[in-house]
C-alpha cells in the first residue's frame, strides 16, 4: 500500500481514507512512494489529507461541495489550510512557544519554509505563508497568522493571558522522533511516522482550558479574531479549494442558496483572487458565575469555513511561467471577516 495511503488509514480509518485521498487532487510522485522510509513530503500531504477531513467535518457546507464533487467524478485541489496563534510578543503561549513559532517547529521539519510575510494591520496580527520546498504547487500550503496580543488594550491583555496561558503541548516523544529525523534526514521509518501523526493532528485544535463568558465577550469586544482563537483554537479556520474560475464557483454556489461571501477578494496584481462561505455557526459552551457557584451556559459561535481561490500564472525574471502562490494582505483581511459575528 502507498505510504500515503497508509498514513491516512492510520489516523482515520480505511473507509475514510479511501474517500478524502479519492477527491482530493494527489500529485502521482505523492501518491506512488511505496517503499524504503516516508518522505517528508509525503508526510506532509498526509497531515494535510487528515487536516482536511477533520475540518469536512466541522464544517458542513464544505463536506456538501466536496461530496458533490466526487460525486461528479472531479477532484478538490487543496490549496491551503490557514489557522489563527496567539503572540504575547514577550515570552511562551501557555507551554507552547509564541505565536507561528508552535507551528514552525512542525511545519520546516517536514519541508516547509516561509514564502512571505503579509501584515494584517487593521486586525493586529501578522500572517505567514509556509509553501512546501520540494512541490510548492502540489502540496497546501500553510498560512499561519499570530495575534499581537501587546497591541490592544492593558485590560484586554490580561483576559488574554487568563484565557490562553492554561495553553497545552501536546506533542509527545513520537512526534519529536519524527520530526527530528524529518528535520536531519528528509524522511522517517513508517512505523515511526504513523505513531507520531495523530500527535501533530491534535495541536491543529483548542489546546487551553474552559473558557469564562465574561472573558469572551472582553476579547470580543475588541477583537473578533481573539475571541475566535478563544473557542476554536489552533483548529484549521478554513481550508480551500483551487478552482479555474472563482467567479463561476461563487455564483454557482449562490444559486444553490448557499451563504457566500458578498464579493470576490482581488488580490493587488488582479491574479489572486477569493471567496468562501460563511463560517459554520457553532456551539460552545462557557463557564459563568451563578448563585450557587459557577455553572455552564451554551451559546452559538463562528466556526470555520470552505475558501475557494484561483491563482493566476505569471512570468518570473527569466520568462518563466510560474503559478502564483502569493497570498494578498487586503484579501486576508476581507476572508477573515467570514468568522466575524453578526
Amino acid at each position: 500500500m502507498p505510504h500515503l495511503s497508509t498514513l491516512v488509514a492510520s489516523a482515520v480509518g480505511q473507509k475514510a481514507a479511501a474517500a478524502i485521498l479519492d477527491v482530493l487532487d494527489i500529485a502521482p510522485p505523492l501518491a506512488a512512494e511505496t517503499d524504503g522510509p516516508v518522505s517528508r513530503a509525503v508526510f506532509a500531504m498526509a497531515l494535510n489529507a487528515v487536516l482536511f477531513h477533520d475540518i469536512m467535518g466541522r464544517v458542513p457546507l464544505g463536506a456538501a461541495y466536496v461530496s458533490e464533487r466526487r460525486a461528479a467524478g472531479r477532484k478538490v485541489l487543496f490549496d491551503h489550510g490557514a489557522l489563527r496563534t496567539i503572540d504575547f510578543g514577550e515570552g511562551p503561549t501557555g507551554a507552547l512557544p509564541a505565536g507561528c513559532l508552535a507551528f514552525a517547529r512542525i511545519l520546516e521539519p517536514l519541508g516547509y519554509a516561509v514564502a512571505d510575510l503579509y501584515p494584517l494591520d487593521r486586525l493586529k496580527m501578522t500572517g505567514r505563508a509556509y509553501a512546501h520546498l520540494d512541490h510548492p504547487e502540489a502540496i497546501p500550503q500553510f498560512f499561519v497568522s499570530e495575534l499581537h496580543v501587546e497591541r490592544f488594550s492593558p485590560a484586554f491583555q490580561v483576559i488574554a493571558h487568563a484565557v490562553f496561558d492554561s495553553t497545552a503541548d501536546v506533542l509527545g516523544v513520537e512526534a519529536q522522533r519524527a520530526l527530528a529525523a524529518f528535520a536531519t534526514e528528509g524522511s522517517c521509518d513508517l512505523d515511526a511516522a504513523r505513531a507520531a501523526l495523530p500527535q501533530l493532528v491534535a495541536a491543529f485544535a483548542r489546546t487551553h482550558g474552559a473558557l469564562r463568558l465574561e472573558h469572551y465577550r472582553a476579547l470580543l469586544a475588541e477583537s473578533a479574531e481573539a475571541a475566535w482563537i478563544a473557542t476554536e483554537g489552533q483548529a484549521f479556520n478554513h481550508a480551500t479549494d483551487r478552482v479555474p474560475d472563482v467567479e463561476a464557483v461563487a455564483d454557482a454556489q449562490k444559486a444553490l442558496g448557499r451563504p457566500v461571501k458578498d464579493a470576490v477578494e482581488v488580490s493587488a496584481s488582479g491574479r489572486v483572487r477569493q471567496t468562501a462561505f460563511k463560517a459554520q455557526p457553532v456551539e460552545r459552551t462557557f463557564i459563568v458565575d451563578t448563585a450557587d457557584g459557577a455553572g455552564e451556559v451554551t451559546l452559538t459561535v463562528p466556526g470555520s469555513f470552505h475558501e475557494f481561490i484561483s491563482r493566476d500564472h505569471y512570468a518570473d525574471e527569466a520568462g518563466v511561467q510560474r503559478l502564483d502562490l502569493r497570498f494578498d494582505s487586503a484579501n486576508a483581511q476581507g476572508i477573515f471577516k467570514m468568522t466575524r459575528t453578526g
